[in-house]
């Protein structure tokens, strides 16, 4: 992410300094942004928590933005003061909080993924397996590792997800062979990058760097999902191969939802709540699914019981008895 202002270039490389996500680099950026725009260009230094209370009031008065999305802004300037500006405010602000409902999740039929999957392109076509197959979120897809695959319990190891929490989720039988593949397609690759001088290894966390110094060359911790090039890290200005882009995965799912002719908004997220929903309709526990997903509070999970035919407390219409 490049900017033109120096303040939001620093921003940018303080945060990829600390192995922050793109995309969390991109979203804490963007609201930076924003904020700076609406209070008339001035410096974030000469704003305070009143100024921050006002933008976020705006967001909901003028922009009508969803609780979520109100709540990703305050992260993002309490972030700003704390860590950029050096000025940390208070979380518990008054502005005007959001009371939009959440929407209810887009879910797909079981005909309209098999349609799906049948649109999607070779190359993309496992990762949209596993976001359906084990309901991963799309950066836990393109985050696992090598050695993330137990093919005995036929599970996958989801490490440091959302809320760096780390989890086991179901893998489907039918995956297996296809996985394997993907397995020695990586180890071709690995092959090629160990015999490259310029190679620095694949990126790791501090933490696992300081554990394990030799690890970033080892196969097992190379990316499941690698891309297709050697690129630089702008963390660090080091050599690596990442992982695909989620960009590339989102842009694919798009064009086979339109080739598939299906009438809905579907995203990568969409096959996560597919998953989900799916699974209540075939008798799966709610808590079940509430391990496979990694929510905190089941009271997440159960919006998925809204989709179902039947609803959420399986209450059938006494029109259908008549």
């Amino acid at each position: 992410m490049k900017s033109n202002s120096p303040f939001l270039s620093y921003m940018v490389e303080f945060m990829y300094s600390r192995h922050y996500a793109k995309s969390t680099v991109e979203a804490y950026c963007s609201w930076a942004k924003q904020y700076i725009i609406f209070h008339d260009k001035q410096h974030p230094n000469k704003l305070g928590a009143r100024h921050v209370e006002e933008f976020l009031t705006y967001l909901v008065t003028k922009r009508n933005v969803a609780a979520r999305t109100q709540c990703q802004a305050l992260s993002a300037l309490v972030f700003l003061y704390e860590h950029i500006i050096n000025q940390p405010i208070e979380v518990n602000m008054r502005f005007q909080k959001s009371t939009r409902s959440r929407k209810l999740p887009v879910v797909l039929t079981p005909e309209e993924v098999r349609s799906l999957f049948s649109h999607i392109r070779p190359q993309f076509l496992l990762p949209a397996q596993l976001m359906y197959g084990s309901g991963l979120r799309v950066m836990e897809c393109l985050r696992l590792r090598y050695q993330d695959i137990d093919y005995d319990y036929h599970a996958l190891k989801i490490w440091q997800a959302k809320g760096n929490k780390n989890r086991v989720v179901t893998l489907a039988k039918e995956l297996v062979e296809v996985l394997k593949h993907q397995q020695r397609h990586v180890n071709l690759l690995w092959e090629q990058d160990i015999n490259n001088s310029e190679y620095a290894g694949v990126w790791l966390s501090d933490a696992l760097e300081r554990k394990y110094p030799n690890a970033n060359k080892e196969l097992n911790w190379q990316f499941l999902f690698p891309s297709h090039r050697l690129s630089t890290d702008p963390a660090s200005g080091l050599t690596r191969r990442h992982h695909l882009d989620a960009s590339s995965i989102q842009r694919e799912i798009r064009a086979a939802t339109k080739k598939s002719k299906i009438d809905k908004s579907v995203t990568c997220h969409t096959l996560r709540h597919s998953f989900a929903t799916h699974l209540l309709e075939s008798g799966a526990d709610i808590r079940t699914v509430q391990e496979q997903l990694g929510h905190n509070d089941v009271k997440t999970t159960q919006i998925y019981t809204h989709v179902l035919e039947r609803g959420g407390n399986g209450v059938v219409s006494p029109l259908s008895r008549l």
